[in-house]
């Protein structure tokens, strides 16, 4: 695939420095910092209990960190809840997808945030539109139409629901947990081909995944988490899947798991 190139001298989308979280007596993230750009494919990867859905959700204010600081396009940021994070243009879809079986594609992705002529009824016609253009700014074709049911679509047309609803709304980052997780060939093409437009359109875009083929395919730059601690970021350009698999497994800890940081002896 063609990279999108990641220029280091621009001010990036998303910074998370020294983001640290603990669950009593669990400490989930310790000194985590992450960098995305506008118009990059970044891989969130590491074995499970690596902290990765923490940190996800920290950035999306389901979880307010105990330490560290974000900056978003620059300027400090606090997110302390889920609105906070949505505000500033920050979108997560999760690998159940949250959407409403029983509902049609427009009414997914209208869910909360339903549009009223003047006489309080809803402007079914408008929305329907709304959400027929967001699909076809993703180049999504499958879908057979918008008033479809969700229960009628198949597990890569989910997903391309899932992320439209989150990039209608002005979203300038978008993370996906395990998106192409138990979908077929066919539809995980469909919805790599959906991460790659992504960015192509500007959009910073973390990929969490376990199939390293896959993030090979669209990601930029990786971040390796093992025992909630940053390993490293690698370019893909210039690694290989052996190298992220050592750095998840083996990758050198800045401080021993379980150990209290205050407790530890500082080095002159």
């Amino acid at each position: 695939m063609q990279r999108h190139p990641v220029n280091s001298t621009t001010t990036p989308l998303l910074e998370a420095r020294g983001i640290s979280k603990r669950f009593g007596s669990v400490q989930a993230l310790f000194d985590v910092d992450l960098t995305l750009h506008a118009g990059e494919v970044l891989a969130l990867v590491g074995d499970n209990g690596a902290g990765k859905s923490t940190l996800i959700k920290s950035i999306s204010g389901n979880h307010p960190i105990d330490e560290g600081s974000f900056l978003f396009e620059g300027r400090p940021v606090t997110i302390t809840d889920p609105k906070h994070s949505s505000d500033l243009g920050i979108e997560v879809v999760y690998q159940d997808l949250a959407l409403c079986d029983n509902l049609t594609v427009t009414q997914n992705m209208f869910l909360g945030r339903e549009e009223t002529s003047s006489f309080g009824m809803l402007s079914e016609s408008a929305m329907q539109r709304k959400a027929a253009e967001t699909m076809r700014s993703l180049a999504v074709t499958t879908l057979g139409g918008v008033d479809l049911n969700v229960a009628r679509l198949s597990g890569g047309q989910r997903q391309s629901v899932a992320v439209a609803k989150a990039v209608m709304w002005n979203s300038k980052a978008v993370i996906l947990d395990e998106p192409t997780a138990a979908l077929g060939v066919a539809q995980t093409r469909q919805v790599l081909d959906l991460v790659k437009r992504l960015a192509e359109q500007g959009l910073g875009v973390i990929v969490i995944s376990h199939n390293l083929h896959d993030l090979f395919e669209i990601a930029d730059r990786f971040l390796v988490l093992r025992l909630g601690q940053s390993i490293g970021t690698y370019r893909a350009d210039q690694t290989t899947q052996q190298e992220i698999v050592e750095a998840i497994t083996a990758g050198e800890l800045s401080a021993v798991p379980g150990q209290d940081v205050s407790d530890r002896e500082v080095v002159a």
